[in-house]
C-alpha cells in the first residue's frame, strides 16, 4: 500500500516565508522611493499645466484686444489678469486651471503656491507662480526638494 503526501511539511513551509519575508525586505525600499518620485512627477506635471494655463489666458486676451487688466472668460471660468497674465491668487492662476486634484492652492505673500497634499514637507513640494510684472512674464517656480 503506498502512501501519498497529503500537503507540504512543516519545512518547507518556514523555507517559503522565510524567502518571501527576503524578497520583501528588498521590495520595500524600491516601493518607498517610487512613492517619492510619483509626487515629484506630479509636480511637475502640474507646473507644466500652470505654464500652459497662463500662456493660454494670455494668448485669449491678446486675441481678444482687450486691455492689460481686463479679466478673460476661459472654459466658463472668469480669470482676473495683471499685464496680460493672470494674477497670483484664486481668480486669477487657479481659476485657468482646470483640476488641481492632489493639491492646495493658497497664497503665499504676493506669490500663489500650489502645494502637493501628503507630501513630507508641503512648502518644499510646491510649484509657485509670481504674476508678470510691468513688460514681463510670470515667474513658475518648481520645489521638489521634499516630496
Amino acid at each position: 500500500m503506498k502512501l501519498q503526501q497529503q500537503g507540504f511539511t512543516l519545512i518547507e513551509l518556514v523555507v517559503v516565508i522565510t524567502i518571501l519575508g527576503i524578497l520583501a525586505a528588498f521590495a520595500l525600499p524600491r516601493f518607498a522611493n517610487l512613492e517619492i518620485q510619483a509626487r515629484q512627477a506630479t509636480v511637475d506635471g502640474l507646473a507644466g499645466s500652470v505654464r500652459s494655463a497662463s500662456a493660454l489666458a494670455h494668448s485669449l486676451q491678446l486675441a481678444s484686444g482687450t486691455s492689460t487688466g481686463a479679466s478673460v472668460t476661459m472654459e466658463g471660468q472668469v480669470v482676473t489678469m495683471v499685464e496680460r497674465y493672470p494674477t497670483a491668487n484664486l481668480a486669477g492662476i487657479q481659476a485657468s486651471l482646470q483640476d488641481i486634484t492632489g493639491f492646495t492652492g493658497a497664497a503665499v505673500g504676493a506669490l500663489w503656491r500650489f502645494t502637493k497634499d501628503g507630501s513630507t514637507t508641503p512648502a518644499n513640494c510646491s510649484v509657485t507662480y509670481t504674476a508678470a510684472a510691468a513688460g514681463g512674464s510670470p515667474t513658475i517656480t518648481v520645489d521638489k526638494t521634499n516630496c
